[in-house]
């Protein structure tokens, strides 16, 4: 009997308690979007009642960003410190609190500082996540789990324009940021209460903890910081971050703008196409963790399984160029809803790789600094996309870069990481 047997044979004896753990972050991510897109859906309303100008929020969404790259490396590490319960509970609580604080500024000096705020505390949801699937699921179901609970952005992209809409309407943009916050008290709660590493868990039977055991450990010594930035399995998993991410923050801050711009919906227009989009992305990102970890199951290298995804996610984005000059609604709709679906199989895959290559104790620090690099990215992206509107008012030019994204990071990847070979950390014996 080969070990890959036997590792089957304890996946169908074991409990299923770790797939618990993994709603849990599901909700927590679509908390998470819900609070993070509300400003995009939001933008018509706010800026008639402040007058923004284009460049104006652009430079709130810059600073979210920057608050975001910021956060992704202190967040990181803090996680890897902490560990995910009580980390994860650290930055709930400050994006929480920064988040019900946007219903009571009157500036854009003032949304920019809730905004920074926010960005802080959300940059604490990735890392820990990921860290808690490291800590719950073995390699085979990673790429799995991290879709199931990064389909909660999509969950969170889809509420978002069919509530809080509804809630501007009646009692204004501002109550819309109060009365959405309230409800994240509740997943507070809920994950300090339930929330344990699976060998302090008491509802975690030994087969079960012994499946999710069944990788062998890469290292066990405490990883300085430093050490991650010099090996190149860290830029693997960074630079193709700061190729994609980009787009993501684009559909999120300027999908709404874009459909309103091009085809005349308003606030209560663009719910319906928002929330097609974002079923069909939610479909990607549980698709393409779920293809990768079947392929693995199957007897693929994760090397083979991962990219050969990616690949097939690359492809499926290219569509997205010519969406501005697509005169029908929900042709346009269709392509904008292919590319999310692929940016999400994409970032499902890709976000396994730091729980791939590195032990369970640097998983949150290597999320972090590639959060980091995406979050930069989108930092740049908030510019960019400000000046070309203001220069050129047409989303030409930005939806090519979207498209061209995802192979060139797919590239990078590869460069960097050929054969996705697990981080060598320890450092070299000094002569005597």
């Amino acid at each position: 009997m080969t070990d890959g047997d036997i590792i089957a044979g304890a996946a169908r004896r074991s409990g299923r308690y770790r797939w618990k753990v993994c709603a849990l972050l599901f909700a927590a991510t679509a908390i998470n979007y819900i609070d993070r897109q509300m400003i995009g859906v939001l933008k018509p309303a706010i800026q008639a009642d402040l007058g923004w100008s284009e460049r104006q929020y652009a430079d709130i969404v810059f600073w979210f960003q920057a608050a975001y790259a910021v956060g992704f490396l202190l967040m990181g590490r803090l996680i890897d410190r902490a560990g995910a319960r009580f980390g994860y509970a650290i930055a709930f609580g400050i994006w929480t609190l920064a988040h019900m604080a946007h219903g009571l500024v009157h500036s854009v000096t003032q949304f920019v500082v809730v905004r920074f705020a926010l960005g802080l505390g959300e940059a604490g949801n990735f890392p820990s996540g990921l860290k808690a699937v490291a800590d719950w699921f073995p390699q085979r179901e990673r790429a799995l789990a991290v879709g199931l609970f990064n389909a909660g952005a999509n969950v969170g992209a889809i509420v978002t324009p069919l509530v809080v809409p509804a809630i501007a309407l009646s009692y204004g943009w501002r109550a819309a940021f109060v009365v959405t916050g309230a409800f994240s008290v509740i997943w507070l709660g809920a994950w300090l209460l339930i929330y344990r590493r699976p060998e302090e868990h008491s509802r975690i039977d030994e087969s079960e903890l012994a499946l999710i055991r069944s990788d062998p450990q890469l290292v066990s010594e405490r990883i300085s910081w430093s050490r991650l930035f010099l090996v190149r399995e860290t830029w693997a998993y960074a630079v193709p971050k700061f190729m994609t991410d980009p787009v993501w923050w684009m559909f999120l801050f300027w999908l709404p703008d874009f459909l309103g711009k091009r085809y005349g919906l308003d606030l209560k227009g663009f719910g319906l196409p928002l929330v097609v989009i974002y079923v069909i992305s939610d479909a990607g990102s549980v698709i393409g963790g779920w293809i990768s970890s079947r392929w693995i199951r199957s007897g693929w290298s994760p090397n083979a399984a991962r990219k050969t995804t990616m690949s097939i996610c690359g492809l499926a984005v290219l569509p997205i160029i010519t969406v501005q000059y697509v005169d029908g609604l929900w042709l346009a709709v269709s392509l904008i809803g292919l590319a999310a679906a692929a940016h999400q199989a994409f970032s499902a895959n890709l976000l396994t790789l730091p729980s791939d290559l590195f032990p369970r104790q640097a998983v949150a620090s290597v999320v972090g600094i590639g959060g980091t690099a995406g979050a930069i990215g989108g930092m740049l992206i908030a510019k960019f996309v400000g000046y070309v509107l203001e220069a050129t008012g047409s989303y030409a030019l930005i939806f090519t870069v979207a498209g061209t994204a995802y192979l060139a990071a797919l590239t990078a990847l590869h460069l960097l990481s050929p054969r996705l070979q697990p981080a060598k950390l320890s450092m070299p014996a000094q002569p005597s």
